[in-house]
């Protein structure tokens, strides 16, 4: 790999915010958004297609970590496709990669605009509105500098963990395993577990941004590794949690006859309507989170891809604090289009399908680099292509 050290003396980001900006872009739009896409998949086995998913993921954090550290640069699979010379395909990852995240920032803000009509049952335009308020205020927070958007993921991150844990401990608590089975005539055997894993799978995207704000650290070797398997682990943690609390207070049926806004109907089973807010609040503030810790990477990833002429060069451009405001405006102003015309079905599964393939490929460059513990990188190559082959089955009917 190639050498592109650079003086990082003035990093902000120490373990506790790139362990923040990795559960929040995972958490954000992970189970708030997919909760009830994939119940509706696997069902009672919704939990294991989590446990499958983070398991991918974990191996996963650990490529990404490890050819991160050896290029001593930001870049992801973009950076790691250059080193070995192949600019071509580097140079459609990249792009296809942009339009992922774009994806992903637009299914936050609907997430976002959902719940927050929802809370005030405000009609459907107001919804969209919000959705495009979230997105525009904290492109404003990314606009200020990294370390107000390190700030706003710490306290998000947070506030959301306590809440969703709170959610799935009182669920665990009035222990209704026969609350976690769909209808006869809507049940999935155990095969939707593994379907399951290839929905879920936007759930994980979030962590591999860290090697994208590798330049932001303080001590990057030492703390992109440590803050990619400890978010990871985390991340995988909460979400098997509340995918068994969650439909023992409200129902598997009712989480996805409410897919938009399955937790809340879980809180309110729970609490009430202290439990409807509560649970209001956390989504608020993870998908602000998610969408805060996106387009705080993606526009790094465009301003280094810019750099190297793959890009506009307008995306290279920065302000006097730093940041690459061209990338924070556009990534921003095509999420809100996409939030406003977007369906939450259809776009968790083709952001799923998309991290699939992009990660298998950084588990087979990792392979082949012959990373340390080589081993994890190969089965989790293995395991994504399946996962994304058993999402295609799903998707057309084959399964």
């Amino acid at each position: 790999m190639t050498d592109q050290s650079t003086n990082r003396t003035g990093g902000v980001l120490g373990f506790g915010g790139a362990w923040a900006m990795a559960v929040g872009g995972m958490i954000g739009g992970g189970i708030f958004s997919t909760l009830g896409v994939v119940i509706s998949v696997a069902g009672r086995y919704a939990a294991i297609s989590f446990l499958i998913g983070g398991l991918i993921a974990f191996g996963t954090g650990h490529s990404y970590s490890r050819l991160t550290v050896a290029r001593d640069a930001p870049g992801g699979s973009y950076g790691f496709l250059r080193d070995l010379g192949h600019v071509r395909l580097a140079r459609a990852v990249v792009w296809t990669l942009i339009a992922g995240y774009v994806l992903t920032v637009a299914v936050y803000g609907f997430t976002f605009g959902a719940y927050a009509a929802n809370a005030f049952g405000a009609p459907a335009w107001a919804a969209k509105a919000a959705s495009i308020a979230a997105i525009a205020i904290i492109a404003g927070v990314n606009l200020l500098g990294a370390r107000q958007a390190t700030i706003v993921e710490l306290v998000a991150v947070w506030a959301k963990l306590l809440i969703l844990l709170g959610l799935a401990g009182l669920g665990l608590w009035h222990w209704a395993p026969e609350r976690l089975a769909l209808p006869a005539h809507e049940a999935v055997g155990p095969l939707g577990a593994l379907a399951g894993v290839g929905v879920v799978f936007m759930a994980y995207e979030g962590f591999q941004l860290l090697s994208y704000d590798y330049d932001e650290m303080k001590d990057p070797p030492r703390t992109i590794s440590r803050a990619m398997a400890w978010s990871i682990a985390a991340t995988t943690l909460t979400y098997i949690l509340v995918a068994i609390g969650a439909p023992m207070l409200a129902g598997a049926d009712q989480i996805v006859a409410r897919e938009e806004i399955a937790l809340a109907e879980a809180g309110q089973a729970a609490l009430g309507a202290l439990g409807f807010v509560l649970v209001t609040i956390a989504a608020v503030f993870s998908t602000a989170s998610a969408i805060n810790a996106t387009v705080f990477a993606t526009a790094r990833l465009a301003g280094g891809a810019a750099k190297d002429g793959e890009l506009p060069a307008a995306f290279a451009r920065t302000s006097g604090s730093g940041v690459p405001h061209v990338g924070v405006l556009v990534i921003s102003a095509l999420a809100m289009v996409l939030a406003i015309i977007g369906g939450i079905e259809q776009l968790v599964e083709g952001a799923s399908f998309v991290f699939l393939l992009v990660f298998a490929l950084v588990n087979g460059i990792a392979w082949r680099q012959r990373v340390a513990h080589r081993w994890m990188s190969g089965a989790a190559c293995m395991a994504a292509i399946a996962s994304a082959v058993v999402l295609v089955l799903y998707v057309t009917g084959g399964i």
